[in-house]
C-alpha cells in the first residue's frame, strides 16, 4: 500500500542542515560483538545529526547530550530555560562554548519549540531532557503543530542482554498503555523498520502472551494471531511475525523444542512485541536492573526519531540511544533519496536510468 510522501519530502529539502552530506552508506549496527559497542562503532562512520535537547536542566540529561556530542553522534541544540541550563552546566563543571541554546520560559515551551524545529527540518532528531515523556508526547501528537505521520507513535527498547546471543528489541513499553490491534500493527511495523536501519534485513518478531495457543479468554493471543495473518496479507512487511509466543520459547531454542513449536521465530526472536505498556515496562526494566542489560530507547512513528531514556539511565545508554537515532535518520534520508532518484528515472552513478 502506498504512503504519502509529503512529510518526508520536507525533511529531504532540509537534509543538509540536519544530517550533513554522507547518506549513501549505512553500516550494519547490530551484528557480532556486543550490540551497544557495535551500535557505537557503526555511528562513528556517519556525520553527527543536529538534535534538539528538550529542557536539559539537570546533570544527567545535559551530560548525556554532551557525551553524545563528544562521541560525534549529535550536534546538540539546547532548548530550555537558559539560566537553569547554565546552572546545570556549572554544577557539572563543563562549558557550553560552541553549543547553540534557545531560551524558553519552561519545559512546555521547550517541547513546543523543539517540535517546530523538527517540523521545519532544522533538526533531525529530538532528545528528552529533564521533563516527563508525556510532555513531549503531548506536543508531538498535536494535529497542527506536532510531528504526526500516518503511523501510531511507539517506543522501542534496544537491549544488550548478557549471555544472550543478539540484541533484543522490546516494544511498546513507554507510550501506548493498552494498544488496540490497529495500534499493534503500527508498533510492529515501526520496530521492523528500525531493525532494517540497524542492519537486520528480516527481523524475527515474536508477539508475546502467556501461552502459545490462541484462546478467546486471553485477548493478547487473539491479537497475536491477527497480526500474523496481517503479515501474511502484506499489512505488515519486512519481517517474520509469529505468535502468540511465551517469553521462554520466543528467546530460548531449547524451550521452543521442548514445547514442540515449529517456527522460524521461536527461540531466535529479534523483536518482542508485548501485550501492553505495563508488561513491556516490567520486562525491559527487569532485564536492565536484574540481568545487567544495557538499554537504548527511541520513540518512532513521528517525523523524526525521539530519544527517550529513563531518568535512571546512565550516560552510555543516552549516547547509545542517540547513536540509534543517528543511524535511523541517515537511513531514512538515504532510502528516501534513492526512492526519489528512482522515481525521477535517475541512476545515482550514471545519470538518467539506462544511460551508460
Amino acid at each position: 500500500m502506498s504512503r504519502p510522501l509529503s512529510p518526508a519530502l520536507a525533511d529531504v529539502r532540509c537534509a543538509r542542515v540536519a544530517y550533513g552530506d554522507r547518506h549513501d552508506s549505512i553500516p550494519a549496527a547490530i551484528g557480532s560483538g556486543t550490540a551497544m559497542a557495535r551500535l557505537l562503532d557503526a555511528a562513528r562512520g556517519l556525520d553527527p545529526i543536529r538534535t534538539a535537547i528538550i529542557h536539559p536542566c539537570d546533570g544527567n540529561s545535559l551530560m548525556g547530550a554532551i557525551k553524545a556530542w563528544d562521541a560525534g553522534v549529535i550536534e546538540p541544540l539546547l532548548v530550555g530555560p537558559k539560566a537553569k541550563i547554565l546552572a546545570a552546566a556549572a554544577e557539572l563543571g563543563v562549558g557550553l562554548d560552541g553549543t547553540e541554546l534557545i531560551d524558553t520560559p519552561h519545559s512546555h515551551a521547550a517541547a513546543e519549540t523543539a517540535m517546530a524545529l523538527a517540523r521545519t527540518g532544522k533538526v533531525a532528531a529530538l532528545m528528552k531532557g529533564a521533563l516527563h515523556t508525556q510532555e513531549i508526547l503531548a506536543a508531538a501528537v498535536r494535529q497542527e503543530t506536532g510531528l504526526r505521520t500516518e503511523r501510531r507513535m511507539s517506543h522501542v527498547y534496544a537491549l544488550d542482554v548478557p549471555n544472550h546471543s543478539k540484541a533484543l528489541f522490546i516494544t511498546d513499553a513507554a507510550v501506548n498503555i493498552a494498544p488496540s490491534l490497529a495500534d499493534k500493527r503500527d508498533i510492529v511495523q515501526n520496530a521492523i523498520d528500525l531493525c532494517h536501519a540497524l542492519g537486520i534485513p528480516e527481523p524475527k518478531v515474536a508477539v508475546l502472551s502467556a501461552v502459545e495457543t490462541v484462546s478467546p479468554k486471553i485477548a493478547s493471543t487473539v491479537d497475536a494471531a491477527a497480526l500474523c495473518k496481517m503479515a501474511e496479507r502484506g499489512q505488515i512487511t519486512g519481517g517474520l511475525v509469529d505468535g502468540p509466543l511465551a517469553i521462554d520459547n520466543a528467546v530460548s531454542g531449547p524451550a521452543a523444542v521442548t514445547k514442540h513449536i515449529v517456527s522460524p521465530v521461536a527461540g531466535d526472536a529479534d523483536v518482542l512485541v508485548v501485550p501492553d505498556l505495563v508488561s513491556g515496562n516490567l520486562l525491559a526494566k527487569q532485564l536492565v536492573h536484574l540481568a545487567g542489560a544495557k538499554a537504548a530507547g527511541l520513540i518512532l512513528g513521528a517525523r523524526v526519531p525521539i530519544v527517550v531514556t529513563s531518568r535512571s539511565d546512565g550516560e552510555r545508554s543516552r549516547v547509545a540511544s542517540c547513536a540509534m537515532a543517528q543511524i535511523l535518520a541517515h537511513y531514512r534520508a538515504a532510502t528516501l533519496g534513492a526512492f526519489l532518484r528512482s522515481a525521477a528515472g535517475l541512476d545515482p552513478d550514471h545519470g538518467p536510468a539506462g544511460r551508460r
